[in-house]
């Protein structure tokens, strides 16, 4: 059997969002070295906070300045840390009860002592990073604290202004992972570097899926028997890209289009060219082009064969 293909791969983007009173406090809070939390109707302080009450959805702007220091309520080891994580050594998450508020918050615990250190009621207080900007990050982590809890001390109320307030957040959101595309899919890859276009036929319905999936959606059985398609093929739906995708060298506007392979009954998508975007349309016969060293085709472009009729791909569509 072939060998079944993998690879890894990374989803990122920048994940954008404006800040509401409450949260805006709260960061530009943790940039002064101030931990707010916010009053419930029913007087439970909660960190971090929020801006609506989770039982009766009142609005909540009751600010409190809780104390940095506070208690493990419960943990869990981490022992292999990964990019972007806030501490590169083995660390412990931890939710940790601030001094003065009903709610935990969750962080990273710098325990040189290894998890043999760590437990439930464990002290701890805040260590603030050398360089803030108004982020969760801004607290580094928390980390061993040996004094107890200050009984005497009375919240103050905070109105949550601040010199020059964070008032947006850009996030970056990052998914590492192998993906494998499995047994179908692998050998449909293998023949794309030939060249060839590989789809597999259900034993059932008789129908050729391309790109394979290994099973058929329609019947739900197995599929093993490949059939090579095209290389010519019908646009059945396309759509005028007008936005320039970052790291991608292609002047807009181009078309992308669904294009079913000759023999195939299932249409895969691709970029279609040579020709003006205003003047590609369905039924418009195509033909993929390769470039030197390419693994796919680099576009489709036209045959000059006359347009296909409606009827013949309109299952398609």
């Amino acid at each position: 059997m072939p060998e079944v293909l993998k690879a890894p791969l990374v989803v990122e983007f920048p994940f954008t969002r404006s800040l509401g009173p409450v949260q805006s406090a709260f960061l530009t809070g943790l940039r002064e070295r101030v931990v707010l939390g916010v009053k419930t109707v029913d007087g439970r302080i909660l960190v971090p906070p929020v801006e609506y009450d989770p039982v009766t959805s009142d609005d909540l702007r009751d600010l409190v300045e809780v104390s940095p220091t506070g208690t493990v309520t419960t943990w869990a080891w981490n022992h292999e840390p990964r990019r972007g994580q806030p501490l590169d050594t083995p660390f412990a998450w931890v939710l940790v009860k601030l001094d003065g508020a009903d709610t935990a918050l969750l962080h990273a615990l710098d325990a040189p002592g290894g998890p043999e250190s760590v437990h439930t009621g464990m002290r701890v207080r805040v260590r603030w990073a050398e360089e803030r900007s108004g982020a969760i990050t801004d607290i580094a982590c928390f980390e061993p604290y040996e004094g107890g809890k200050d009984g005497t001390r009375e919240l103050t109320g905070h109105d949550g202004q601040f010199a020059d307030m964070v008032t947006g957040i850009v996030a970056p959101a990052r998914l590492d992972y192998v993906y494998s595309p499995g047994r179908a899919q692998s050998g449909y890859i293998n023949a794309l570097v030939e060249r060839r276009t590989v789809g597999e036929r259900c034993p059932s319905c008789r129908k050729v899926y391309v790109p394979p999936r290994g099973a058929c959606p329609t019947c739900g059985v197995a599929t093993s028997e490949q059939v090579e398609v095209g290389p010519r093929g019908t646009v059945t739906t396309y759509c005028i890209v007008n936005i320039k995708a970052k790291n991608l060298d292609i002047e807009v506007p181009y078309v992308y289009g669904h294009i079913a392979l000759d023999g195939a009954d299932l249409a895969l998508h691709g970029r279609i060219g040579g020709i003006p975007y205003d003047q590609v349309r369905m039924g418009l016969r195509v033909e993929p082009v390769w470039t030197d060293g390419g693994r796919y085709p680099d576009h489709y472009r036209p045959t000059g064969e006359p347009d296909a009729d409606y009827d013949t791909y309109k299952e398609l569509v």
